[in-house]
């Protein structure tokens, strides 16, 4: 069991003195990006850029702000090159936001998805992002307990100026307190969900792993992950029907396995990130090295 440093009214009293702090030395300069849980703002702080996204839900119950601060307990404690770094949060209604690092080139999704993406972003500068990606869940998932993302996507990787990319969006996350966690109380994209998870049923890691191997094919194929279909159909043919994404001969077979193990549908079959960043390395050492590229 996870030992706990601050108590929660430690956390609720230290949360007051933060948002006294943030509210006095940031100021929003840009609006730039709605989300599901709510808006995001760039913003100064100090002369730096900072994200500062204010929750949709800003009327908690007092056991759900107890949840949103261990939330930020958790994301506070988080340190690793590829996780979005947590700068402060303000804890009071009704401004509830976390504020994070700003990575200027904004979300991998909008980077793959974007005019001439293929001619900017070749083979193995796609797979090293793969491998960015894998080592922040690696680092997740050997926390003691493992934190489960459970919305692993495109949209929640945010990419820096050199193109590292970093995994974020840990307001749907919990510390994965017992063998198992409920996916009823889980929320997430379906394009992107495994299986079982769109089955509600039990899900562990392992539904990471297999929303890991979309983001790898979308990666290698710079397509959109089911954009012949709306979400419920994809729940029906991923997860009643067995149905995986194509993927094209135009993909180097190593990698078309990646993909391929993270998406069995026994997720105790599927890989863990350690592996697939053992695999992922072998693959880049093939390719020639990286063009340089402009940072526009």
């Amino acid at each position: 069991m996870r030992k706990r440093m601050e108590s929660d009214d430690d956390l609720i009293e230290e949360a007051k003195l933060r948002t006294v702090w943030w509210a006095l030395c940031i100021f929003a300069v840009s609006y730039f990006l709605t989300r599901s849980f709510g808006t995001v703002h760039r913003a100064d702080w100090n002369g730096s850029d900072v994200a500062v996204k204010i929750l949709m839900e800003q009327d908690f119950h007092p056991e759900r702000l107890k949840e949103f601060l261990r939330e930020v307990a958790i994301m506070r404690s988080l340190r690793h090159p590829n996780i979005v770094l947590l700068m402060g949060a303000v804890t009071q209604p009704p401004n509830l936001s976390i504020v994070t690092e700003y990575l200027s080139r904004g979300s991998l999704y909008r980077l793959l998805h974007r005019h001439a993406a293929r001619e900017n972003l070749e083979e193995r500068r796609r797979l090293s992002m793969a491998f960015d990606v894998a080592k922040g869940m690696n680092y997740l998932h050997k926390r003691n307990p493992p934190i489960v993302h459970r919305d692993l996507k495109s949209p929640n990787l945010l990419v820096d100026k050199k193109y590292t990319v970093k995994v974020c969006d840990f307001g749907l996350s919990r510390l994965k307190a017992n063998t198992f966690l409920s996916s009823k109380t889980a929320a997430g994209t379906p394009e992107w969900m495994a299986p079982e998870v769109l089955r509600d049923e039990p899900s562990n890691e392992k539904s990471d792993v297999y929303s890991f191997g979309v983001i790898l094919w979308e990666l290698m194929t710079l397509q959109q992950p089911w954009s012949n279909l709306n979400p419920a159909q994809v729940v029906a043919a991923v997860g009643f029907k067995g149905q995986r994404l194509e993927i094209p001969s135009s993909v180097d077979p190593k990698v078309a396995a990646v993909i391929e193990s993270c998406w069995v549908r026994e997720p105790w079959r599927r890989p863990s990130f350690a592996s697939i960043m053992e695999s992922l390395k072998l693959l880049i050492k093939t390719l020639p090295p990286n063009q340089l590229l402009e940072e526009n």
